[in-house]
């Protein structure tokens, strides 16, 4: 167990920092939302979100009539993508600029709640631009307030203080990680998230499974990032297969946003490594590759990686989809090969060949996790120690499935 291993005089920093609400309904916390920001001066918001779910979900109409009920302007900006870009967070922010606005809403995944949090700054930061803080030109230290209306049960960005997007010209897709874009509020209401598909259903599943995988063994991980891995995946592994067979079934759509709030809130305390580090390369590449299917494709082998330095907390949190594992720290490929095949079990088998990848695309995507700015501090807390030939080895053994 972790806790016979723990060093109890190396201190920890404890983070949960957001007010969310949680359970079917809870869109309509809205108004109360509403009243919260006229009451802080906001007369004017920008509303960041993608193309369709804001509306198909009936987000959009609760956000409408709570702002107009508390004499809340609107100006909308619905073009975020997938993978969000710089360009994207400099065109809402230009949008917002022009309005006067004084704060931020979010509705949508990780993608136009990160748009959103980095808007956010960018608004608080006259001259500033999205490629200027994704390249870490500037530490901002104020953002305009921000309410995360979560569509997805992955991403955890609803609970935490860190954002992602892609700098096109560069390849780059950094993370970005301040304090000031906590949320002021979210919403995670299920009832919102019965429409994924059941591909979007699973990626963002496996976004959280990863998330409290590396956020339990980083050498940053505390206590309450490990306690909330082992939940987290306990109700992915019991209440995905659910959603996938019924997605109107709200007590699992309920389970997994509950776990992927935990998971958000794990990584904003242990932090992530590996899989993320790794995974930003190949989506930065190829845009159009789903971040919670591309985290799939090599988490087996950053798994087998790290195992034989965290095998007591492997053993513990993957228990509930790798039944058996002991602990031993030469039980790295079983560990890593019964989460292959959990993978597999629930819709996504695929592995970097899949996605477009091969061999000669390892020097570059390398490249990359080296280069890219951000990537080094995850790589820095891997509990293995990041050379190139470790990175190097988790691309290539996770071409071709694990035999």
């Amino acid at each position: 167990m972790w806790d016979a291993a723990v060093d109890v005089h190396e201190v920890k920093e404890i983070r949960a920092k957001v007010t969310a609400y949680l359970g079917v309904g809870a869109i309509g916390k809205m108004d109360d939302i509403a009243a919260a920001l006229k009451a802080k001066g906001v007369a004017k918001a920008l509303c960041v979100t993608g193309g369709r779910s804001y509306k198909l979900t009936g987000a959009w109409d609760h956000v409408q009539a709570a702002c107009a009920k508390h004499g809340i302007d609107l100006v909308l900006y619905d073009k975020v993508t997938p993978n969000p870009t710089t360009d994207s967070i400099d065109e809402a922010t230009k949008l917002g600029r022009e309005a006067g606005v004084q704060a931020v809403i979010a509705i949508g995944g990780g993608s136009p709640i990160d748009a959103g949090k980095s808007a956010a700054i960018l608004l608080a930061n006259p001259g500033k631009t999205g490629e200027q803080l994704y390249t870490g030109e500037f530490a901002p230290e104020s953002a305009l307030p921000i309410v995360a209306i979560n569509l997805t049960h992955g991403t955890g960005s609803e609970m935490n203080r860190f954002a992602v997007a892609t700098v096109t010209s560069l390849d780059y897709k950094p993370v970005i990680a301040f304090d000031c874009i906590y949320p002021l509020f979210s919403i995670d209401d299920p009832a919102l998230m019965t429409k994924l598909s059941a591909n979007q259903t699973r990626y963002v599943s496996v976004d959280a499974v990863n998330h409290v995988i590396e956020a339990a063994t980083a050498v940053t991980a505390n206590p309450l990032s490990i306690l909330l891995a082992k939940e987290t995946i306990r109700l992915v592994a019991k209440y995905l297969p659910k959603a996938l067979e019924n997605p109107e079934d709200l007590r699992a759509r309920y389970c997994l946003a509950y776990a992927a709030m935990m998971a958000g809130t794990a990584f904003d305390n242990g932090l992530l490594h590996f899989t993320h580090a790794l995974e930003h390369p190949l989506s930065a590449v190829k845009p159009d590759l789903a971040h919670g299917l591309g985290l799939a494709m090599i988490v087996p082998a950053v798994v087998e990686t790290c195992y034989p330095a965290k095998a007591q907390v492997l053993a513990e949190i993957l228990e509930p989809i790798v039944p058996g594992l002991a602990g031993a720290p030469d039980e790295a490929h079983k560990a890593a090969k019964g989460l292959e095949q959990w993978l597999a079990s629930v819709g996504v088998p695929q592995k970097l060949t899949d996605g477009g990848f091969t061999e000669n695309d390892i020097e570059r995507l390398c490249d990359l996790a080296e280069q890219t700015p951000s990537l080094g501090l995850l790589l820095s807390v891997a509990p293995v120690k990041a050379t190139r030939a470790a990175i190097e080895t988790i691309y290539r053994n996770s071409l071709k499935p694990m035999i």
